[in-house]
């Protein structure tokens, strides 16, 4: 490791003195932060592989700050001391991720072990943590950002089915990266020489649709004026990717059905077959099997697309990789808008952590664009961010969330939280289930599966409930 980039967090100040002036001396790389709010500004801009921090500081304590630097960074050690830790208080540093704790007042040979001790297992454990399927084209796959379970579990999945000719369907709302994935597996697959080739089908209008994937022939309909390929030529060794396949007619879905079946297709106005092999990757935002109960998708087909199922985790469901987002984005854009703003304050991320980004990674990526934008330099407050999330914080703050002595169902009072919240936005809009969604930044398709799975319509009378 060519440089160890230290950070050494404490209100005292002498004691950051010292301990920088040893460990400088020792050849690492030092940065200081007065408490675990100046050290979570500066993270992102120092880039640290350790931290070591003080446990009793002001505006925020030592154990919070390490459980708010491991969402953020969980690859970075930490080393914690205090000269008032109990065994309790060392139980739960170490449950929340520090790799040592150290007693207050500590030898400097210690701290130099432990640092020592600290960097090592950075080293070992930082494959871990950036691991990643190794592609050719890095351009396809350096958005698909994660830390979490989920999101390496998805990699490892990736990497095991690139190889093969299965047909992929790969289900997520939108937002959430579903081509990148399909370019994944294309660029591990051996087909990464040739062709991949996206279609989406709901963005072309249905008569148009049948010639765009299987070509026609001049003459075959008005304004034919010469032969053309469709995407399945064009993909011929290769791979298509039939993005929203849940917004195809049913006519088409027969003609797809039988180019899975025969490996053969056939151009608009032609009587010849022609051969194809084409690996075939599908995505949709859309519950197929649902579609499949209600006709309006073909059964035979749906089983013929998800040979190998991929589903994609919403983005509020894999939290702790929002820092990690927002953090190459304001890199991003800094680089893309010429602007230099270091990094984004504790509050504002907790902000941005606590929502639930309907758009996903598309709606945060937008986010963050605007807000470097807009700001241009320095460190991103919560007061920069848009007028929803600070009414999402006042209304968290007016509530009464005072843990009963006894305990409680955390599921359950979270779920009566969102009812609650719900039946408010129905009343505001006089039961308008549209206007509610605004009010909950829902997508009205959204507001209705939560009224129906939580049974509340029926809580309001029939005439107050509006489309």
């Amino acid at each position: 490791m060519d440089e160890v980039r230290v950070m050494i967090v404490d209100d005292d100040k002498s004691t950051r003195e010292i301990v920088s002036m040893f460990l400088s001396h020792k050849k690492y790389k030092v940065f200081q932060a007065f408490d675990g709010q100046d050290a979570l500004e500066k993270i992102n801009l120092t880039d640290p592989q350790l931290v070591i921090t003080d446990l009793m500081m002001p505006r925020m304590n030592g154990l919070e700050f390490i459980k708010r630097l491991k969402a953020m960074r969980p690859e970075i050690v930490v080393l914690a001391y205090s000269a008032f830790a109990n065994f309790e208080m060392t139980a739960d540093l170490l449950k929340a991720g520090a790799f040592f704790y150290m007693a207050k007042p500590f030898e400097l040979s210690v701290l130099e072990l432990q640092v020592s001790r600290g960097i090592e297992h950075y080293s070992l454990q930082s494959s871990a943590f950036n691991a990643v399927p190794h592609i050719n084209n890095q351009s396809y796959f350096q958005n698909m950002i994660g830390h979490s379970k989920k999101m390496l579990a998805i990699f490892e999945l990736i990497e095991k089915v690139a190889d093969s000719d299965a047909t992929v369907l790969i289900q997520g709302e939108s937002g959430t990266g579903k081509e990148l994935v399909a370019r994944a597996i294309h660029d591990l697959s051996k087909r990464k020489n040739k062709n991949f080739v996206p279609i989406n089908s709901a963005a072309i209008p249905d008569e148009l649709l049948e010639s765009e994937l299987f070509g026609h022939m001049k003459g075959s309909f008005t304004g034919a004026i010469a032969n053309r390929l469709g995407r399945f030529e064009l993909a011929d060794g290769g791979s298509i990717f039939l993005d929203e396949i849940g917004e195809m007619k049913i006519r088409l879905q027969a003609k797809l059905l039988r180019v899975l079946q025969t490996r053969e297709l056939e151009p608009v106005g032609s009587h010849q077959l022609k051969k194809i092999d084409v690996r075939i990757i599908a995505a949709t935002n859309q519950n197929l099997e649902r579609l499949v109960a209600a006709k309006e998708f073909r059964e035979d087909l749906y089983y013929r697309l998800s040979v190998i199922p991929i589903v994609i985790p919403p983005l509020r469901e894999r939290r702790e990789d929002i820092p990690v987002f927002i953090s190459r984005f304001i890199e991003k854009f800094n680089l893309a808008c010429k602007k230099k703003i270091k990094g984004i304050d504790s509050p504002a991320m907790d902000m941005l952590c606590s929502y639930d980004w309907p758009g996903n990674v598309r709606e945060l990526e937008n986010l963050v664009e605007c807000l470097v934008v807009l700001k241009g330099s320095g460190i991103i407050s919560r007061n920069d961010l848009p007028e929803k999330f600070q009414n999402m914080k006042t209304l968290v703050k007016n509530e009464d969330l005072t843990l009963p002595e006894n305990g409680l169902c955390l599921n359950s009072a979270v779920s009566e939280f969102e009812d609650r919240l719900i039946m408010q936005a129905l009343e505001k809009s006089a039961g308008n289930k549209k206007e509610a969604a605004i009010l909950l930044n829902l997508k009205r398709t959204t507001l209705l599966e939560k009224l129906k799975k939580k049974n509340l319509a029926g809580k309001l009378s029939v005439s107050a409930l509006s489309a």
